[in-house]
């Protein structure tokens, strides 16, 4: 079984290899993994060889504190990734504020004489030598009972034999404490002597003042490196945030306001507008526009209707509709993106192992160096005080704690980002393993396509019109359940071409349907069918359709033929521009798809995949990805997580994309909320951002030490005279891991880069239209065509009045519907439509065809 323990004690990456070390060694024990950033640990163990009391025995043993997490806690705001890291940053808060108290007055006392500095008389002269002595003294014993947890866990990990961040702090600022205790036993000979020689010398050899400091200003590099760790969690505090507290529940006819956390399955919930969306659902009942962004990254709104799924925690931006609960509590999408973000922070990289590996022996090579240092000194003739001094900064300077951060901060914050961007990624390894991807495998439907038929060429015999051909077809195909017929029944649909009743009805297996439309005998369906019933169907192009990969279904009127339908399973938007841009990365990309070769290579060519290999089944996909991997490759397999199973399994990196709510697809190590496959091209960028931020820094954690030991063990001292001062010595420590952590931080602006000429946010909605090649009738073509000697004009239209998609789709359709305009682009987010026309079109006729379409136009722009 899994089980996470939270570990207190740990202070640096020495710490965590020590937890891990110790528990791994239990028998039973498959795999530990300790994260410093969440002073957590996750144990995966045999439950019949190892109890829980014996992990947490095993940690208390090796000088840290465990016990086990209540296992709802992913839920709560609290025990959400950052929530210990908030209480961390208010604790250490409070204990800055309260060391400088008495550490700004300890330090102005003890230099204060040196710089000049205004003192009352009773800290000057020899006479008052105790005086000052004692002061310093009085002012470091509150510093030292405040910070008192570094002498505590510091000598209690030596005693065990596995020396920490908080041993180096202790060992060297409790060397500075014991010296100055005893300078000022030789200040009180000295005045018990007459020895004021003595007296002068102790009383300038004082080191409370660098006991003190250097414990302040470890407190302060701790406190500004808990206000950073708080920040690395923001993605994921920013959604529980938007967990909506209550629900609008009806029962028995009475709408009640319950808690969120009081909804059951089957409940029947009223959203209205502005209201976020209890709990995952469908839609019974009336219309929304909802904010997906929290869930998804998708920034516009998404229109839903009776029969779509909601999901929780999304904001209805307008309208009112009645949802019934489907998923509750842990089941909710938003619970599973916190739990699937929470175990990828929780895992470890396996470039961390670095890291780990040097911890593990950094902390006690330190002390070596320290006793080395001031031994060595001594043997050549310095003063016991210089000495002392090496081996303090030598102590106080290194910095196992920026080793232990480099790894968790950078995982922390990519995981956390990517999240936000709709990219959910389940563990530190498929994180670190999606940089080096060699190629990529796309499944075809669903992936590369939109993976349902849609309609792409009406093609009509002379003297019958498009909106003819299409309200036959629709009507007869309306009773019909074959998906092919839903294609142009939703094509009717979406031009609002009424439908006509249909009687006498069959469907013919095999071959297709017929029955009576508008009192005429009708047939719709394959070749077979017209030939069975000596249709003459050879004067249309059908073969030209064929090579496209597309589907004819054929259409005929009295015996006569109508027309000719194209249907397929059109690529997506994006799908293309995915593609391209993982090649230019130096990615193959490979196509896999079930279906047959002469489809497959249509979709090929669309979209410029290097290689496809069509007709497959789902174990032939596993077989195709371990061919890619013998070859020495590091493979990645995007697909849609259920038939893909096997080959998301076998990838090196398996991706689910499109998995709307199912977010936690168990084969795949990473998700993509949004149906987009451009989302592949942002994980993979990700991916690379977060390592490279890995590995900046652990190469200025792992130079500032190389850096820093020899100048504090006095290295340089002969040659330039540079040696460090304790004090000096515990700021360079404490910043240095305040940079890695903000270095890590950076990767909270990381956007996917796409290049130029990506689509818009509208263009990448699921629901829209397929690419205007696909789908251009012979009679636009040639529209088009003829349009081509004509110069063209792009305007941009200011467009008051759009709300929501339904709204960008009306005034795209109205301003296509212009004789003479060639291309339409319309942006909901700048409330304009780009218009590419003919010279001849004029601005009025633009204006009067938005004005009929209920909206208004306030201002044409002429760009050329």
């Amino acid at each position: 079984m899994q089980e996470k323990y939270d570990v207190t004690g740990m202070s640096c990456a020495a710490c965590s290899a020590r937890v891990e070390k110790s528990v791994a060694a239990l028998p039973g024990v498959r795999q530990v993994s300790v994260n410093l950033l969440k002073n957590s640990m996750t144990v995966d163990y045999d439950e019949q060889a190892l109890t829980g009391e014996q992990i947490v025995a095993a940690v208390v043993k090796a000088g840290y504190g465990a016990s086990p997490q209540n296992g709802k806690a992913a839920a709560a705001p609290s025990a959400a990734p950052g929530g210990g890291a908030q209480a961390e940053y208010a604790a250490m808060r409070r204990r800055l504020i309260w060391s400088f108290v008495f550490a700004v007055p300890l330090f102005y006392l003890s230099m204060g004489h040196m710089m000049g500095w205004p003192l009352p008389g009773c800290f000057l002269g020899m006479e008052n030598a105790m005086i000052y002595a004692l002061t310093q003294l009085l002012l470091l014993v509150p510093l030292v009972f405040i910070n008192s947890k570094y002498y505590r866990v510091g000598f209690k990990t030596l005693l065990h034999g596995s020396p920490n961040m908080d041993s180096l702090i202790a060992l060297g600022s409790g060397s500075a404490l014991v010296y100055g205790v005893y300078a000022l036993y030789k200040i009180a000979f000295g005045f018990g002597h007459d020895d004021m020689a003595m007296v002068h010398q102790f009383t300038h050899d004082l080191y409370f003042e660098s006991a003190g400091t250097i414990l302040a200003l470890i407190t302060l590099g701790k406190f500004l490196e808990a206000r950073a760790k708080g920040k690395t969690s923001d993605a994921i505090n920013r959604l529980l945030k938007l967990a909506p507290k209550t629900a609008t529940v009806l029962r028995d006819g009475v709408e009640t306001v319950i808690p969120a956390e009081d909804v059951k399955k089957g409940d029947v919930l009223i959203v209205k507008s502005g209201e976020a969306v209890p709990v995952d659902g469908v839609v019974l009942e009336g219309t929304g526009s909802l904010d997906e962004s929290a869930i998804t990254g998708e920034s516009l709104p998404v229109d839903r209707q009776a029969g779509d799924k909601v999901i929780g925690a999304t904001v209805n931006k307008s309208g009112w509709f009645k949802m019934e609960a489907t998923q509750v509590g842990d089941e909710t999408a938003l619970a599973q993106i916190i739990r699937l973000v929470d175990e990828a922070t929780s895992s470890k990289a396996p470039i961390a192992k670095l890291a780990d590996r040097v911890a593990g022996v950094f902390v006690p090579a330190v002390i070596a160096i320290a006793v080395v240092s001031a031994a060595v000194w001594l043997l050549v003739g310095a003063t016991f005080e210089f000495a002392l001094t090496v081996g303090v900064s030598v102590l106080v300077v290194s910095c196992p704690c920026a080793l232990g951060l480099a790894t968790p901060t950078a995982i922390m914050v990519g995981t956390g980002r990517g999240a936000a961007n709709g990219i959910l990624i389940k563990s530190a390894e498929a994180l670190e393993t999606a940089h080096s991807v060699q190629a990529v495998v796309l499944d075809k439907t669903g992936t590369i396509t939109q993976g349902r038929p849609v309609v792409t060429d009406v093609i009509c015999r002379e003297g019958v019109s498009e909106e003819r051909l299409l309200q036959i077809a629709a009507s007869l195909e309306k009773l019909s359940e074959h998906p092919l017929a839903g294609a142009v029944v939703e094509e009717a649909r979406r031009r609002e071409i009424p439908l006509l009743p249909t009687e006498d009805f069959d469907q013919i297996p095999g071959q297709g349907v017929r029955g009576t439309v508008d009192g005429s005998a009708c047939l719709a369906g394959n070749r077979r069918m017209m030939d069975a019933f000596s249709v003459p169907a050879a004067e249309l192009d059908a073969d030209r359709l064929a090579a496209e990969g597309k589907t004819a279904l054929y259409f005929a009127v009295d015996g006569r033929l109508a027309g000719m339908i194209a249907v397929a399973d059109v690529v997506k938007p994006t799908s293309r521009q995915a593609v391209q841009e993982l090649r230019e990365m130096g990615i193959e990309v490979v196509m896999l798809t079930g279906d047959h070769r002469g489809t497959a290579e249509a979709i090929q060519k669309q979209v410029g995949a290097d290689r496809v290999v069509a007709e497959v089944l789902p174990q032939d996909k596993e077989q195709e990805i371990r061919r890619l991997q013998n070859s020495g490759k590091k493979v990645a397999m995007v697909g849609d997580g259920i038939n893909d199973a096997p080959a998301l399994a076998r990838a090196d990196v398996g991706i689910a994309i499109g998995a709307g709510t199912d977010v936690a697809v168990e084969s795949a190590d990473i998700v993509l909320m949004k149906n987009d496959l451009l989302d592949v091209v942002g994980a993979i960028q990700l991916s690379r951002a977060t390592i490279r931020n890995i590995k900046e820094n652990l190469f200025w954690a792992f130079f500032y030490n190389v850096i820093g030991i020899p100048i504090a063990a006095g290295c340089w001292y002969a040659a330039f005279g540079l040696k460090m001062n304790p004090m000096i010595a515990a700021l360079a420590m404490s910043f240095s891991s305040v940079f890695v952590v903000s270095n890590a931080l950076r990767l909270r602006f990381f956007k996917p880069k796409h290049r130029a000429g990506a689509s818009s946010p509208q263009q990448r909605e699921p629901q829209a239209q397929p690419e205007p090649a696909p789908e251009v009738s012979q009679e636009k073509q040639e529209k088009q065509e003829s349009r081509q000697e004509e110069n063209s004009m792009k305007r941009t239209l200011s467009v008051e009045g759009m709300m929501c998609q339904n709204c960008v789709r009306h005034v795209k359709n109205a301003l296509e519907g212009v004789s003479g305009v060639e291309a339409v682009s319309v942006s909901l987010e700048n409330k304009t439509a780009a218009v590419t026309a003919a010279e001849s079109v004029t601005d009025e006729a633009l204006k009067a065809a938005v004005t009929d379409a209920g909206y208004t136009v306030t201002a044409v722009a002429h760009e050329g």
